[in-house]
């Protein structure tokens, strides 16, 4: 029988290896390679290449074909001096993974050749408990687990729409959430606005919604503004959140969302309902066209009432609300396809879903190829309501 070192120098012999130098090179010039970190997990939060790709040896042949479904595309392997990541080669190899190397020398190596060693922010005991499911999904992960807590994410309301999304999304880990509601909690709002119970009727929203979230998740940071949104006040709000989350009720709020968001790069999820029927798409992600390119100007008010006067399913907004953070997740963990030149429509009566292609207007503008921003318009003017 062979010995364990005759057996490392014969698996060697059977594999290509790399050296660190390399490594770091391939990071540098952007190329296609993915590297995976086959350590336990002790050792990977202590500190480990950047954008490696975290899959213990145990592990390796269980989540390899769903971390790297291609069998041509370049793969590094790196443990801490190199024995486990060529045995780890080895075994990909025999999986059908035709361009497999190691790192020789390993993540020691790494560090003594200077490289840099990015060290993650590591998740409680709790929280590891609490996103479990999270962490056993391949797509999401700790690495969109951590880029959830990490997130900030603003809604525009805490009624319908937002009332769903901002609890799931606080269920799911998003670390901070901004909640823009300048009313209070009505009795009417009850059928439909999940945040809000009886017993807080006449309290602020934001603060309502506060509660509910904080019950639900002590972790997430909810930061308040009790106002109406407005051309004055909206870049200093917007300022700084990943995504904006549309759950507003009229065309003048609509329009400010995307004209702010177009102005200041931020993605915004946008969704709307009315009686049996809703809709939601993203816009202002790859190019994509912005809530204008969609309706250059609004219809008449007498075409477009608001729930108030015209009423809505109570269901509906959580299930329009229940997509809008699909896409928040999305967007954050950077997974999946958002509803960019997508309108996603749903009639509640027929439970049918349809898909509306939507192209980004050339001539836009807010975001065409020649817009310039001068500044917002008086939205209730252009809106024609009073």
């Amino acid at each position: 029988m062979p010995s364990f070192s005759e057996l490392i120098d014969r698996v060697k012999s059977e594999i290509r290896e790399t050296d660190p130098d390399t490594v770091r090179s391939h990071q540098q010039h952007g190329d296609d390679v993915r590297i995976i970190d086959v350590r336990e997990r002790d050792e990977f939060v202590e500190g480990h290449i950047e954008g490696a790709e975290f899959i213990p040896r145990g592990l390796l042949d269980l989540k390899i074909e769903s971390t790297v479904p291609d069998k041509d595309l370049p793969v590094v392997l790196y443990c801490a001096a190199g024995t486990r990541s060529a045995l780890a080669a080895h075994t990909l190899q025999q999986l059908g993974y035709s361009n497999v190397e190691s790192m020789a020398g390993g993540f020691t190596a790494w560090k003594r050749s200077g490289h840099p060693v990015h060290i993650p922010k590591v998740m409680t005991r709790e929280q590891r408990n609490r996103y479990s499911r999270h962490l056993l999904i391949p797509e999401v992960g700790e690495k969109g687990q951590q880029k959830l807590l990490d997130a900030k994410v603003l809604m525009l309301g805490a009624g319908g729409l937002g009332s769903p999304a901002a609890l799931y999304l606080a269920a799911a880990g998003v670390g901070t959430l901004g909640i823009i509601d300048s009313d209070v909690v009505d009795r009417s709002n009850l059928q439909r606005q999940i945040l809000h119970t009886d017993d807080r009727v006449g309290v602020p929203k934001v603060d309502s919604a506060e509660q509910a979230i904080k019950a639900l998740n002590p972790d997430v940071e909810v930061v308040k503004f009790q106002e109406r949104l407005t051309s004055d006040n909206v870049l200093d709000i917007f300022e700084g959140w990943d995504v904006v989350v549309d759950g507003g009720d009229n065309f003048a709020t609509r329009y400010l969302i995307n004209d702010a968001c177009v102005h200041l790069g931020i993605p915004n999820v946008h969704g709307s309902v009315f009686r049996f029927e809703g809709q939601v798409t993203t816009f202002g992600v790859d190019d994509g066209p912005c809530y204008r390119c969609l309706y250059p100007e609004p219809p008449p008010p007498e075409l477009a009432p608001s729930c108030q006067e015209a009423g809505v399913l109570g269901v509906l907004p959580g299930i329009m609300g229940l997509l809008q953070a699909i896409e928040v997740i999305k967007l954050v963990a950077d997974i999946g396809e958002p509803l960019t030149g997508r309108l996603l429509t749903f009639d509640g009566l027929k439970t049918e879903f349809r898909e509306l292609k939507l192209r980004h207007d050339p001539n836009c503008e807010v975001c065409g190829d020649n817009a310039e921003f001068s500044g917002f318009i008086d939205y209730e003017i252009f809106c024609n309501v009073g």
